[in-house]
């Protein structure tokens, strides 16, 4: 079979037959009386081979050794291929998400895309004073892509530079909420623990839907950012999870300072005063929680709350009753 006939029905150009033949990889079997390359068909089984190898991604040199050297193990070849495989997906990833940043940072000269790219590559710098700097000139001169600082305030573990990060994403509106929402899912406790930081300290009613959600994470520590965060904004449902951290133990004092700006109306000091009591007269509340508990009463005002001490100072945990009277006087003092 001449080389044309071979080129036909194997697919491969003639000229690229003529470089396997240079390399060694498939010379053909004999000459015609005129010269010609004259192809057998296990010539045209090896070419067949030299393609489903090229295929995989080997390297001309690669598919000669692995067709040649009887030794050759291709298991070895091909974890070698994954491994590389995916250290190009990685790379091509990781360029499609610089180039999808630039694009969403709508530059407006190259000016524009070298100040980006120059900030993104701080926020991925080994140093944290470089990163710091980075969150902390966001659009000054150039607005790094929300995208970029959400991963960046959920991976850092720097707390001067997760504060400028959280600084960052709080002035750029509302975008990256749906990101961080996503992160209050991650299996990683601490990133889920970021995620929530940083929704605590952004602005508007996008972030404060985004922290009632949060109300009823499985995770404690999320609920209770997310209650403290509430708490001070005047959001009356993050009442029960804040009497729950303050039986727990869990941040308990500010808890209950929560709890003291929730109470500004009568309304909800009554609710927040009658939940606490509740707690209280609970048979599996221990010592310690009862004490905390009772403690708590003293931020809130009213009526509901005085009674609950008045009975509270009688109470059978000496610690709790002295508590109580301690509170009363205070109130009285008033």
């Amino acid at each position: 079979m001449l080389i044309g006939e071979v080129a036909r029905r194997s697919g491969v150009s003639a000229r690229m037959l003529r470089h396997y033949e240079s390399l060694g990889l498939v010379r053909p079997s004999g000459r015609t009386g005129s010269g010609y390359r004259e192809y057998s068909g296990a010539d045209l089984r090896r070419i067949f081979h030299v393609e489903s190898l090229r295929s995989l991604g080997l390297s001309l040199r690669e598919i000669g050794r692995a067709l040649d050297d009887p030794g050759f193990t291709p298991s070895a070849l091909v974890d070698d291929l994954i491994r590389q495989t995916r250290e190009r997906i990685a790379a091509e990833t990781e360029l499609l998400t610089r180039l999808r940043r630039i694009h969403a940072a709508d530059p407006a000269g190259w000016e524009d895309v070298l100040q980006v790219v120059a900030l993104l590559q701080a926020l991925g710098s080994n140093s944290a004073g470089t990163r710091q700097r980075a969150a902390l000139s966001s659009g000054d001169e150039a607005a790094v892509p929300v995208e970029a600082l959400v991963e960046a305030v959920l991976g850092e573990t720097d707390p001067n530079v997760a504060g400028a990060l959280r600084w960052a994403l709080a002035r750029s509106g509302d975008g990256g909420l749906a990101l961080l929402a996503e992160g209050l899912g991650s299996p990683v406790a601490a990133v889920r623990e970021r995620a929530v930081q940083c929704l605590a300290e952004m602005p508007g009613d996008g972030a404060a839907a985004r922290l009632r959600d949060a109300l009823a994470h499985p995770d404690a520590v999320v609920r209770g950012h997310a209650a403290l965060a509430l708490g001070t904004r005047g959001v009356a449902d993050a009442v029960p999870v804040l009497v729950d951290m303050i039986v727990e133990g869990r941040n308990d004092t500010d808890a209950a300072d929560a709890l003291s700006v929730l109470a500004g109306d009568t309304t909800t000091a009554d609710r927040i005063a009658a939940k606490l009591v509740d707690r209280l007269t609970h048979d599996t509340t221990a010592a310690p929680a009862r004490g905390r508990l009772t403690q708590a009463l003293a931020g809130i005002p009213g009526t509901r709350a005085s009674g609950a001490l008045v009975e509270l100072s009688h109470d059978g945990d000496r610690a709790v009753a002295l508590t109580a009277a301690y509170l009363l006087r205070l109130r009285g003092a008033r």
